[in-house]
């Protein structure tokens, strides 16, 4: 019997272990041994010894300098273990916009029987594996891991520093995004950015610049996609995958897909003023991408919360080109300060959300815009991004 060890007692791992009855969890939470309601066994991470392991499956987030995988001598993902299991499968990359791009294909093509998993929220032990397809949204923590697994149709969005501290470098971070393309084989299709085309693949490789590369080489009209803005390139990979697959373009599909919460999501308060939940916005892409859409209005920001420790010189150079003043929060804000000072932005520094939203509500004109787009991670003072875009709304709500 294959001695099996699970890193890290969550989502992933449980969903495994419903495959493999007689797995070991080790977890950095737990203290002492226990057994769970369905009899597995739960260790103190320091207890796992490599003598007594044959197979060693990580909890994606569990990050390469963790004890546990320097230990370890047979890593391999979720992906590796299922890839015999695997149909016909799509796996969806890049820094933003990679969950609707998820989205927006599994509502293009669930009438053809695919499933949606992966990092979106369904772990691939829970997919079922008699489906027509899987449609995965794909973290680079797990492709990291991933050494035998590869996607039939790879959809890679652009690329820009996010994990750092997780991956080591920029460079550790590019690389895991690309790895798939060093295992998919002849006939396989990747859509990647322009940057990488010359990268090393068997696969068919298709590039692209921009939205207007994407429409033009698949043919679709983008006067006929309802999506603007960050959402249109989104729409346009997803109607790509229906293009290759299926030959088709489906204009009213896509156009009835609805977005979800958090992302460049506008409301009005009683004064009839624009906000915009943008808290999904945790990297600097993300932000500038919000900077563009409403670019033609004087716009007050709210920036800040744990930036994983990426550079912000780039975010703040493209605030130069915009007519905006920061309210600064989070863990990060006196750096965020430091670096309006250096560029000569306007800016506050504020206690929290809820002190900015006021600080903005007394300066807000009925042609501006109100905008959370933080560039970090919300975790520093709150339990997950939507709940920082919850309390957002609310405090607006409230105006």
């Amino acid at each position: 019997m294959q001695r099996v060890s699970l890193f890290g007692y969550g989502g992933t791992t449980k969903a495994i272990a419903k495959h493999l009855p007689h797995a070991v969890f080790y977890d950095d939470k737990c203290l002492k041994p226990f057994k769970d309601e369905n009899g597995f066994t739960i260790r103190p991470s320091s207890d796992f010894n490599p003598k007594y392991s044959d197979l060693e499956i990580p909890s994606p987030g569990i990050p390469p300098s963790n004890p546990l995988i320097a230990k370890a001598r047979n890593v391999i993902s979720e992906y590796d273990y299922f890839t015999d299991k695997m149909p016909l499968s799509i796996w969806i990359s890049g820094t933003n916009g990679k969950t609707t791009t998820t989205q927006m294909m599994q509502h293009l093509l669930e009438e053809r029987g695919s499933l949606a998993g992966g990092n979106i929220g369904t772990a691939l032990g829970e997919l079922d594996t008699d489906a027509n397809i899987w449609i995965l949204e794909t973290s680079s923590f797990t492709m990291h891991y991933t050494n035998i697994a590869s996607p039939n149709i790879y959809v890679l969005l652009p690329i820009h520093p996010d994990h750092l501290s997780w991956h080591g470098s920029m460079d550790e971070y590019v690389e895991a995004k690309l790895k798939p393309l060093k295992t998919m084989k002849e006939g396989e299709v990747a859509i990647i950015p322009d940057a990488y085309k010359n990268y090393k693949t068997n696969a068919h490789i298709i590039s692209y610049t921009d939205e207007n590369d994407l429409a033009s080489h698949f043919g679709i009209d983008t006067q006929k996609v309802k999506f603007k803005g960050a959402f249109l390139a989104d729409a346009l990979l997803a109607m790509a995958v229906e293009k290759i697959l299926f030959d088709k373009i489906d204009y009213a599909k896509i156009n009835a897909f609805e977005l979800d919460p958090h992302r460049q999501e506008e409301l009005k308060d009683s004064k009839n003023r624009l906000w915009v939940n943008d808290t999904k916005a945790t990297n600097i892409d993300a932000t500038i991408a919000a900077l563009n859409r409403y670019k033609d209005s004087n716009i007050h920001l709210i920036l800040g919360g744990d930036d994983k420790g990426v550079e912000l010189n780039e975010l703040f150079e493209f605030l130069l080109t915009c007519n905006v003043k920061i309210y600064t929060i989070g863990s990060n804000k006196e750096k965020l300060s430091s670096l309006a000072c250096e560029y000569e932005i306007n800016s506050e520094l504020c206690k929290n959300l809820s002190d900015a939203i006021q600080r903005i509500d007394k300066n807000l004109q009925n042609d501006e815009v109100g905008l959370l787009s933080p560039a970090a991670a919300s975790l520093d003072e709150f339990s997950s991004y939507a709940q920082r875009g919850d309390e957002f709304k609310e405090a607006v709500f409230k105006l």
